[in-house]
């Protein structure tokens, strides 16, 4: 017979692959795996770039050619760091002190000659209006050329002030009053030409406008310059501390990395390394050198050029001031007054003494600033203009408070031996006093400037060179271990 063949079915009940479940079988859920035994170890947590880096530096610090390359490149970003510090902060100074030199200053110089201009315009106002009908063609012109400048140094003024700043302000309201003023020094004209008294009224209304609005916000714009100006020379001055800790750390870390060489190959120099240390030296000698002449220049013009320069311009706003009140005196005739304490006086005259006081002062101080014999002499002609414009002042006083009008005008206006004349020469020579601490003050701060001109560019292509050299040194030995 033959065999019969039997088929067993599988041990497992599982379907086999591709097949679905048997139908009318449930299916039932998978069991959830086991814990693991106790002691079994887990699979390691997957490590962090900057984990495995750390274990890789370590590892490499633990031979010579690991450890060169970690000084290497120590070293090199040292080197380069220094320069990048000196760069950056040189530049900031060499900005500042080239602000001072081409922005600040100039500007707080036009500020001072915008105070002056309104000042010696409202002056020639008055004289031209005690000459009357007669009115000079050089007090006129003297009139308008002030108010063109004073226009024409507004504009840019207000080209270089920041938007609402107290600068940008007092600009906006000497444009907004310029017009008014001058509007009502040409009605005092018209009717002063014509003979009606009503011309002294617009003039000492003119003058009152001048006086307590106008003024006062020029010398807001002045002050606000001269601050601006001391907060450059404030950037400008300073050590950069910053750079030269870092050009020491630098020097010291390529005198140990020097040292370290000797020690172990017994070559006392390494080229590299050497010129690194050279470059570095240069840099640490140029910043401090640099900036030491620098800053010498800088203070120098402040301390022989600015300080000069403000108290030449106080002392010749002084003097405007005080020319203009005794004009207002005799164009008052007693019409304004002033109590002090229990006593009253003449408006004018009263400001008169507080000016020409102040004028001596001021003086005084310019000559003490004054460091040469070119700077010192016009100041000293100024006062000796000064106290005879004192003398001729107090007759001028005496004939008016004796009702003698005319004598009066005529040693205050007049063509001889009037008081004028002293206003006129004590101006002339604190202009030429000014110009020449213009000078002194240039001729500083240009040899500040041009003492830091080139170091920002300069420290930069050094410590590449110096870092270029480190790497090369480092190299150098790298290569005796292949």
């Amino acid at each position: 017979m033959g065999e019969v063949e039997v088929t067993h079915p599988p041990e497992s009940s599982a379907a086999p692959p591709g097949a679905g479940p048997a139908p009318g079988l449930p299916t039932l859920p998978p069991r959830p795996a086991s814990p693991a035994p106790p002691g079994t170890p887990s699979a390691p947590a997957r490590r962090t770039a900057f984990a495995e880096g750390v274990d890789r530096l370590r590892a490499a610090a633990t031979t010579e050619p690991g450890r060169l390359r970690i000084i290497g490149a120590v070293i090199a970003l040292l080197v380069v760091a220094f320069g990048a510090v000196t760069a950056w902060q040189t530049y900031d100074r060499a900005a500042a002190a080239d602000d001072v030199l081409n922005r600040s200053q100039p500007l707080s110089s036009d500020a001072a000659d915008i105070y002056r201009s309104l000042a010696d315009a409202n002056t020639a106002a008055s004289s031209g209006f005690l000459a009357g009908g007669q009115e000079t063609a050089a007090a006129g012109s003297r009139y308008e050329k002030d108010i063109r400048t004073a226009a024409e140094k507004l504009v840019k003024a207000a080209a270089n002030s920041e938007p609402e700043s107290p600068s940008a302000l007092a600009i906006a309201k000497l444009n907004r009053l310029l017009p008014e003023y001058k509007g009502l020094v040409e009605r005092a004209r018209v009717y002063n030409r014509q003979g009606y008294p009503v011309g002294g009224a617009y003039l000492r209304l003119a003058n009152s406008r001048m006086q307590d609005q106008m003024l006062p916000a020029a010398e807001e714009l002045y002050t606000s310059e001269n601050e601006r100006l001391k907060a450059d020379y404030g950037d400008a001055t300073p050590y950069p501390w910053a750079a030269m800790a870092l050009g020491v750390v630098a020097l010291g870390a390529l005198a140990w990395a020097q040292h370290r060489t000797y020690r172990r190959t017994n070559r006392v120099l390494n080229r590299g390394l050497v010129a690194a240390t050279g470059a570095a030296v240069v840099v640490v000698l140029w910043l401090v050198v640099g900036h030491s002449v620098a800053r010498a220049g800088l203070n120098g013009s402040y301390d022989h050029g600015v300080r000069s320069l403000n108290a030449l311009h106080d002392a010749r706003i002084a003097s405007l001031k005080a020319r203009g009140n005794e004009n207002l005196s005799l164009v008052a005739r007693g019409a304004d007054t002033v109590k002090v304490g229990e006593k009253t006086y003449d408006k004018y005259y009263y400001d008169f003494d507080r000016d020409i006081a102040d004028l001596g002062k001021r003086l005084a101080e310019a000559r003490r600033l004054a460091d040469d014999t070119a700077g010192g002499k016009p100041v000293a002609a100024a006062e000796a203009d000064m106290a005879v414009w004192r003398q001729r002042h107090d007759s001028v006083r005496t004939e008016d408070e004796n009702g003698n009008y005319q004598q009066a005008l005529d040693k205050v206006i007049g063509d001889k031996d009037a008081t004028g004349e002293c206003f006129d020469s004590v101006d002339d020579n604190l202009r030429t006093a000014l110009e020449h601490e213009e000078n002194e003050f240039r001729q500083s701060a240009r040899d500040g400037l041009h003492a830091m001109g080139f170091l920002p560019a300069g420290a930069a292509v050094l410590a590449v060179l110096g870092a270029s050299g480190a790497v090369l040194g480092i190299g150098r030995r790298l290569s005796e271990y292949r």
